[in-house]
């Protein structure tokens, strides 16, 4: 009964009723044109791409992130990964160079300037990846030996690269359009919606799998019972994971000012153990997709191309593994910095109980962060890998990408953003939360990935 309360006070709210229809509205229009195949290619074409797609795990990675419109020859193909690899670039930019950490102090405008030079380079990147997903298009289609040779002249490819970059840009204004007027991170919101499309595809055949008489089944239905359960119980450990703190008390020096007092209150500072959200993975796998690079281009028969070229293998997952442990060190501690964060509590007469301001509290908070870091980027390295280990005992390439990955973190992120803003709406206009007792926490780095 309390949950159909709650959705009748959401839908009480004229605004955030309007906002969840707007945002319902976009999706849709987005999942229409992941549907939306290129000019000139045929469904010969098409089947010939998603068979590839299918024995590739890292086209199905990149299958997953598009919604389906990689393997579908769609003009949004690319998806908004380009846009995300950008960004990406430009947050690296603005630690190594003095220029651009200028323009991150400069408050709105510095900003303004930094999403302008993202979207000149998500262009730049657009033009580099339409045309590579087009040849290599072309080279499936001619190597499947099914009776069709498909070629690709320059023009061709000039003018379909150009609907491809039109194609990514359009899913770019959605995400703000969802953003401006929507619920939650557009952005977030259409990487979320693009797993989640693939995941009642992925369940059906899990289950008609498991099936008696089913060639190839084994454990029947008990088995596939075991595995949603598995499945729920590795999502809760992903929540667990983003919303981990470590909570440091501050207590604030009592000033007295004409006959008012200020300060003198306790306060926390929330020490996330999960400090670095989904980019040791993103890092990780851009290094582990150089031995995929190098294989294509030399080809893969080496036993030790063929053992970092499988995902599923147990020297890609180890070293996928030491990666992310190490990429969650390094981005933590470029992005959480204990000094500043002491320099700040001393210019704002704040301390923690038993540290002595300046230098003793820097030390005190990185030896928290080095404490907190260790279990978050093991257990942030085990769910990255999980999905191999479900690959092991059986289950299918598709469903198993649900049981850890970056997949499963953007999720988890992306809904919990996404309730803790439906959570505010209905608290600020006097109705009860989602939950009956406590609030919902969402991310609080404000990226969108």
């Amino acid at each position: 009964m309390r949950f159909v309360d709650t959705l009748k006070n959401i839908w009480t709210i004229e605004e955030l009723r309007k906002r969840l229809l707007v945002t319902l509205l976009l999706v849709l229009v987005y999942r229409l044109g992941c549907y939306v195949v290129l000019p000139g290619i045929s469904p010969a074409d098409i089947d010939v791409l998603a068979n590839f797609t299918n024995k590739s795990g890292l086209m199905q990675l990149l299958d997953m992130f598009s919604g389906g419109a990689f393997s579908q020859a769609s003009i949004f193909a690319l998806g908004i990964m380009p846009y995300i690899t950008a960004s990406i670039v430009i947050q690296l930019c603005g630690m190594i160079l003095p220029s651009f950490q200028k323009m991150q102090r400069e408050g709105e405008s510095g900003r303004q300037k930094l999403n302008q030079y993202t979207r000149y380079l998500t262009v730049l990147i657009l033009c580099l990846q339409a045309p590579a997903y087009l040849i290599n298009l072309q080279v499936q289609v001619n190597s499947a030996a099914n009776g069709h040779v498909m070629s690709l002249g320059f023009w061709t490819v000039v003018y379909l690269t150009i609907i491809m970059a039109a194609g990514a840009m359009f899913i770019l204004w959605l995400g703000e359009r969802i953003t401006d007027r929507g619920i939650g991170n557009g952005i977030s919101f259409i990487i979320l919606v693009g797993i989640i499309a693939r995941l009642p595809g992925a369940l059906f055949f899990e289950f008609t799998s498991r099936l008696p008489g089913t060639t190839g089944s084994q454990g029947g239905l008990v088995m596939f019972i075991v595995e949603v359960v598995l499945l729920f119980a590795v999502t809760v450990g992903a929540v667990l994971l983003v919303q981990g703190t470590r909570k440091v008390p501050v207590q604030y020096a009592k000033r007295i000012v004409g006959n008012r007092q200020y300060g003198g209150a306790r306060q926390y500072i929330p020490l996330k153990v999960n400090a670095a959200g989904v980019m040791p993975i993103i890092f990780a796998q851009a290094i582990m997709f150089i031995p995929m690079t190098l294989a294509g281009f030399r080809g893969g028969d080496s036993g030790f191309m063929q053992a970092f070229t499988d995902i599923n293998s147990f020297w890609y997952n180890f070293t996928f593994f030491i990666l992310i442990v190490a990429f969650t060190y390094f981005y933590t501690a470029i992005t959480v910095r204990p000094t500043q964060m002491a320099e700040d509590m001393k210019r704002n007469n704040g301390f923690i109980p038993g540290v002595k301001p300046g230098k003793k509290t820097a030390e005190y908070l990185d030896a928290i962060m080095s404490r907190i870091t260790l279990p978050g980027s093991i257990f942030l390295g085990i769910v990255a890998i999980l999905p191999a280990f479900a690959r092991f005992f059986g289950i299918s390439q598709n469903f198993a990408q649900f049981f850890g990955g970056t997949s499963l973190l953007i999720m988890v992120g992306v809904v919990l953003d996404t309730l803790q803003q439906v959570e505010a709406h209905l608290k600020m206009h006097h109705y009860d939360g989602l939950m009956k007792e406590g609030k919902i926490k969402g991310r609080t780095t404000g990226s969108a990935y």
